[in-house]
């Protein structure tokens, strides 16, 4: 198959740490190189660097509950090309399943185009998504709050009495 990315990474994310596993075309023959870095930002930062110096043009990475947007968010300040892949559509071939295995598994998959990748709202819209949401929880508190306190001082009516 025809290679689209000749540089570039797969990441697998999980709460504390970040597997990356980068993948370098070069006449013919592929060269792996797999890291793992924690999750804080220094962390982050440090491979966004090591990425960097790898000459990583392209990452990707799963879409696993919200510990892939930290890394989206400091990954996406450098001049990588991110890819958020669901879960779902890149699951790994059954057998071994690893971390060093599903980050080299997810950088095949995108060296070769096969990820289609995930919507990822800009910066502007997820914060607005992120207020309506805390928006509609609030409303929805205030609502059972008073709720509870008409069901606890309401009168009995002469239904209820028998």
């Amino acid at each position: 198959m025809e290679v689209l990315y000749p540089d570039c990474a797969g990441l697998d994310v999980h709460k504390d740490t970040v597997v990356a596993c980068v993948r370098h075309m070069a006449n013919g023959t592929v060269r792996r190189e797999v890291r793992t870095f924690k999750t804080m930002t220094k962390d982050l930062l440090a491979l966004s660097d090591w990425l960097a110096e790898e000459r990583c043009t392209h990452l990707a990475m799963e879409a696993t509950g919200v510990y892939w947007k930290p890394v989206w968010h400091v990954l996406g300040d450098g001049d990588f090309t991110l890819l958020l892949a669901n879960a779902a559509h890149v699951k790994n071939v059954p057998g071994r399943k690893t971390d060093v295995n599903d980050a080299a598994w997810l950088a095949d998959l995108l060296a070769h185009g096969l990820i289609g990748g995930s919507f990822v709202p800009d910066e502007q819209t997820q914060e607005m998504r992120n207020l309506l949401r805390t928006r509609k929880q609030l409303v929805a508190s205030a609502a059972a709050i008073s709720n509870g306190c008409r069901r606890r001082w309401r009168m009995p009516t002469s239904s209820s009495i028998r």
